[in-house]
Parts: C-alpha cells; sequence; structure tokens
C-alpha cells in the first residue's frame, strides 16, 4: 500500500521519496533506483551548475547573454524574451515571465565557452560527480535532456536544503523571486498574474493553480518537468519531495493529482 492515498489514482509506475533536513527519508514509494527522464527538472541541475561558474569567475549574473539587453540573470530566471524553443525574442528582456527551454540553451553556451568544457560536460564535474549522482546522465539539451533515479533526485534535494556546492548566499538570491510582478504562463497550470522564479528555480509563492498544492510554504521552490517529475524544496518545513514516473505529464492526470498529493506529503510532515 502506497505512503500516500493520492499515489494509487496513478495507474502507472512512479516513485516518489519524502526527506526533511534533520531526519533524512521520512518516507519512499515506488522503484526509487529506476532511472526515468527528468524533462525540465534539468533546468535545476544547469542552474546550479551556471551559479557555481559564477562563483568561481568564470562569468557574472549581470554580464550580457542572449537578445540585447539580456543578462545570465535574466536567461536563469526566464526573463530575457526568448521564446520556448527556437526563434528569435518575442518581446524586450524584463517585459513577461515566457518560460523559455531555448533561453537555458542559451544560457549553457554561454557557459560552456567560460569554462572551456561543453555545459553537460561542467554540469557533470560540478554537480553530478560531486554529489555522487550514479545513475544520472547528462546527455541532450540541458534544459531537458537529462534523466536519473528519484534516488539521485532526492540527493540533490539534500543539496538544496543545505547548499556545500554554492555559497549560502547565492542560495538565498536564487531561491528568491527574481524580477518581481512578472506576469506569464506557467506551462501545464495557466496564466499567472505573478509568475514567480528565482536563478533557475520555480518559486512557489501565491500561484494558483499550481502543481504542489496550497499546503506548501509561498517560499517553496523546486521545478517540474514533461515527462512528469518534480522536486520541491519547502525552506519553512526544511523538507524535500522527489516525483518521478513512467508517463509524460498529463494536465487530468499530474495537473489533478499532484497538489492532492501533495497536500498529503505536507500533512504527514507536520504530524511528524
Amino acid at each position: 500500500m502506497a505512503t500516500y492515498a493520492a499515489l494509487d489514482r496513478f495507474d502507472f509506475d512512479v516513485a516518489l521519496l519524502v526527506a526533511t533536513h534533520d531526519d533524512g527519508v521520512v518516507s519512499s514509494d515506488g522503484d526509487v533506483a529506476k532511472v526515468f527522464p527528468w524533462k525540465s527538472v534539468t533546468k535545476l541541475l544547469t542552474a546550479t551548475a551556471t551559479l557555481i561558474a559564477v562563483e568561481a569567475g568564470h562569468l557574472t549574473l549581470d554580464e550580457p547573454a542572449g537578445p540585447e539587453g539580456s543578462t545570465v540573470r535574466h536567461l536563469l530566471a526566464h526573463a530575457s524574451g526568448l521564446p520556448m524553443d527556437a526563434g528569435g525574442p518575442t518581446q524586450p528582456p524584463e517585459k513577461r515571465r515566457v518560460y523559455s527551454n531555448l533561453g537555458f540553451e542559451t544560457l549553457g553556451e554561454l557557459v560552456g565557452s567560460r569554462v572551456g568544457m561543453p555545459i553537460n560536460d561542467w554540469v557533470r564535474a560540478q554537480v553530478v560527480e560531486p554529489l555522487g549522482l550514479t545513475s544520472v546522465v547528462t546527455e541532450g539539451s540541458c534544459a531537458h535532456g537529462y534523466s536519473g533515479s528519484t534516488a539521485d533526485l532526492m540527493t540533490y534535494g539534500f543539496e538544496l536544503l543545505d547548499p556545500a556546492l554554492i555559497s549560502a548566499d547565492l542560495h538565498a538570491d536564487a531561491t528568491a523571486t527574481v524580477f518581481p510582478g512578472l506576469s506569464g504562463v506557467l506551462p501545464g497550470f495557466g496564466r499567472q498574474t505573478h509568475n514567480d522564479w528565482g536563478l533557475g528555480f520555480e518559486i512557489r509563492a501565491d500561484k494558483d493553480p499550481h502543481w504542489t498544492g496550497p499546503g506548501v510554504s509561498s517560499t517553496t521552490f523546486g521545478h517540474f518537468g514533461q515527462s512528469g517529475s518534480f522536486l520541491w524544496v519547502d525552506p519553512t518545513r526544511r523538507a524535500a519531495a522527489a516525483f518521478l514516473g513512467d508517463k509524460g505529464f498529463d494536465t487530468e492526470v499530474h495537473g489533478a493529482i499532484w497538489p492532492e498529493l501533495n497536500e498529503q506529503v505536507v500533512a504527514a510532515l507536520d504530524a511528524r
């Protein structure tokens, strides 16, 4: 029997790990060693690798990058004006939050040129290997190409609960809203008046509807992917949840079940 009743609503294989900073893993469901595609959860590792490069002096957050008027900070925060997947900018930087795989791939090319190796190799050298993420494959797009196990995704979650790869100050900046007040579409969940984003991390804030459900703190950050994947970190509870599955994101399945599941996770954490 699943730890959380909502898990039984999935008719395909899924895996979920929930952990806290102090107690480690507090619940485990499904085959957490099985490798699944991560899709856009990939962006979290790319963001961390970019921030490592920033602290190492290879580039700065406010140097020009991408379209005219855009910076590294804009690319990380989906505020450069670049579209989802291809083409030139559709608007000036910092006008709206336009979720962009192209923006992250543009960022990856810049980081790679500065550190002297392809971005996927930099992610592996600076994030995957130091954290011991032995199942993670860093191939394809640095925006949506990686895969790995739920166990390794949670290991990365522990890093986000207590960062060692970047400084506490930069981590705080990365997981707080950048360019506050920008509206935009959260893929799969519609237009948000305040589509808050940090430096590669989506910020929960007051988005409605949202994949985490209303019970997590407004400061919760993370990402979900079109493979039916997510990782969130609630700094108020000092807790994290990692979810992977066999089928791609479906609004009527994941979009409906995830908020209920995450409410059950939060209720169990609060009852501990």
